[in-house]
């Protein structure tokens, strides 16, 4: 098991933490704090902090004793330099950088005592038709067709109860074959000019004459 920290933006080069980060690195905790407590580094005291921060992690949260951890990982990120400005002969300027430093920390069990986090409770997933037999399938598909019948009678029974005929109803539920959809499609009196001629009078009269084609 193992538990991390991290303490961000302190105000220290990473030069200078690596220097104190690189003495306790896998060292167990309570030898890292004592060598800590006496090392005489400005960086130092964060660091204790942090080994501290960590190991009241794990205790509080996965209930591991202090006296079987050990510093597994330890290391510095730079982060973000503040940029300050300082005034110089003849009217110039230096820049002043003032380093920042992160550092993150991971803990492990010098001895695994096979104590993990608690899983989260596995949710089913909805069955597909794609994995079931060709009976199945068809059981599903006989009762959504049934609930389907259910729910049309009662709506057509809502309908007789309110006053309004079951008639319009069965006309609004009636679908549209694909057959009448092409022959709607494919009338001739929608396409073409001579449909529309024939429409209007036929190859007589006025429209006749419109969409004569010249020749010559």
């Amino acid at each position: 098991m193992q538990t991390s920290a991290k303490v961000k933006f302190i105000h220290t080069s990473p030069r200078k933490v690596r220097l104190v980060v690189d003495v306790v690195r896998g060292m167990e905790v309570d030898k890292a704090l004592s060598q800590l407590r006496l090392m005489n580094k400005g960086v130092a005291r964060p660091v204790m902090k942090l080994i501290n921060s960590v190991i009241a992690n794990a205790e509080h949260n996965f209930e591991l004793n202090k006296n079987n951890l050990f510093i597994k990982e330890i290391f510095v990120d730079e982060a973000p330099t503040l940029k300050r400005w300082m005034p110089r002969a003849h009217g110039r300027a230096t820049t002043i950088r003032k380093r920042n430093s992160h550092i993150n920390i991971v803990l492990a069990e010098i001895k695994d005592t096979g104590k993990k986090k608690g899983k989260k409770q596995e949710v089913e997933a909805p069955v597909k038709l794609g994995d079931m037999n060709k009976k199945e399938k068809e059981e599903v598909k006989k009762e959504v067709k049934q609930d389907k019948k259910i729910e049309v009678e009662e709506t057509r029974q809502k309908l007789k109860n309110s006053g309004r005929q079951g008639d319009d109803f069965d006309k609004q539920e009636k679908e549209i074959t694909p057959e009448e959809v092409v022959k709607e499609i494919n009338d001739p009196r929608r396409e073409s000019r001579g449909g529309h001629a024939r429409l209007e009078g036929g190859k007589k009269g006025f429209v006749s004459k419109i969409f004569r084609r010249k020749s010559g």
